[in-house]
């Protein structure tokens, strides 16, 4: 506990360095970070790109959830370490506990930020947290997804994504999610499937993006603002 934080949160800090970011959009969207500074808003992406997230994002001293295990330890503290607070709980354990104290973070006019479909999957499938928590709070859901040009990918159930040094990483935002307060049960569901859309969608562009087969007016490029 008290060494591999610090020696994983050395090697993201120089490995990290090497990699190159290149921001996009989806059609009408700004990135959370350009033109205003991080506030009151929840931000959702995939389990498999926690590290370059972890380190592309380190400056914006965003509030994680992160899970009551004993790995979720051994994440909180590096997570720390790169400037990052954390909120204990899962679906599976702690979760209203998670969303409380999330609630509070928003409060006080700072970022809630979901790895949506974590710590357990399925992959690609994001839990009903985000959207209870956007429906109680009035905060907009921001979702995106890191994609590396090369990485190593982990034979875990997220498929975690390793880049690999002095590659380029896409940052590619999807649709921000706006959630009534009066969200009918019913709709809760849906709504939970439009999180997963914004998101597979954020992350198909960046793999297009890399692969140059997206068309050139389908692609909005920011500058890289949270790395500064």
């Amino acid at each position: 506990m008290a060494i591999v934080p610090r020696i994983v949160w050395l090697l993201i800090q120089t490995i990290g360095r090497t990699w190159r970011f290149e921001v996009i959009a989806e059609a009408g969207v700004t990135p959370a970070f350009h033109g205003h500074n991080p506030g009151r808003e929840i931000y959702c992406f995939w389990h498999q790109c926690v590290l370059p997230c972890a380190f592309y994002y380190r400056t914006t001293h965003g509030t994680i959830l992160i899970s009551q295990s004993f790995d979720g330890e051994l994440i909180t503290r590096i997570l720390n370490l790169l400037g990052f607070s954390a909120v204990r709980g899962s679906s599976s354990r702690g979760g209203r506990e998670g969303l409380i104290g999330l609630k509070r973070v928003l409060d006080d006019k700072r970022p809630a930020i979901f790895t949506a479909d974590g710590p357990r999957g399925p992959i690609y499938q994001s839990k009903a947290g985000p959207v209870k928590l956007a429906q109680h709070t009035g905060a907009p859901i921001g979702t995106f997804h890191l994609q590396p040009e090369k990485c190593w990918v982990m034979r875990s159930w997220d498929r975690f994504l390793v880049p690999k040094p002095f590659t380029r990483i896409v940052v590619s935002w999807g649709n921000w999610i706006h959630v009534p307060h009066d969200l009918a049960p019913e709709d809760v569901e849906p709504t939970r499937q439009a999180v997963d859309e914004a998101i597979e969608s954020a992350r198909f562009r960046a793999i297009r993006y890399l692969a140059g087969t997206l068309p050139a007016e389908h692609v909005n490029r920011f500058d890289q603002r949270p790395t500064r």
